[in-house]
């Protein structure tokens, strides 16, 4: 996956009057399989999950409940997406530095993972990941 590949994918929603119903399928709506599910909740309106990078990890990050913004940044600016909806997920790439913000009340965040954690896989420091970053885009790698 490259940073052309950050996306906003509209999932499959089944309306019914008692309720609607949205999914997501290994190779259908992600282009890797889930190694890891994991959720954000309980944050206060004001605080920021603060940013970080993967340098191998895929994600798709979706508004289970409430909202909250993700903001990207692949080297080159940042973008940010608001996520409202349990029907978006926003793909999120490797070497893509990504900080949660906004969160509304009761909101949930729910992320699927392409890999396992794993603690050496995270950028933390936001200039370690620009140094990094230029060193793949120099390497052509990017």
């Amino acid at each position: 996956m490259s940073v052309s590949e950050i996306k906003l994918i509209e999932l499959p929603k089944v309306c019914d009057p008692r309720g609607n119903l949205s999914f997501i399928e290994n190779g259908t709506h992600l282009p890797f399989d889930i190694a890891r599910v994991y959720w954000i909740y309980d944050v206060p309106g004001d605080a920021e999950r603060f940013g970080h990078a993967f340098y191998t990890q895929s994600e798709m990050i979706v508004a289970l409940s409430g909202s909250f913004d993700v903001v990207l940044d692949d080297g080159g600016g940042e973008q940010r997406f608001h996520l409202a909806r349990s029907y978006y997920g926003l793909l999120v790439p490797p070497m893509t530095w990504r900080r949660l913000d906004n969160f509304s009340t009761n909101s949930v965040a729910m992320v699927l993972s392409s890999t396992l954690y794993d603690q050496a896989d995270y950028i933390e420091d936001y200039e370690q990941f620009k140094r990094t970053f230029k060193t793949i885009v120099n390497n052509g790698e990017r």
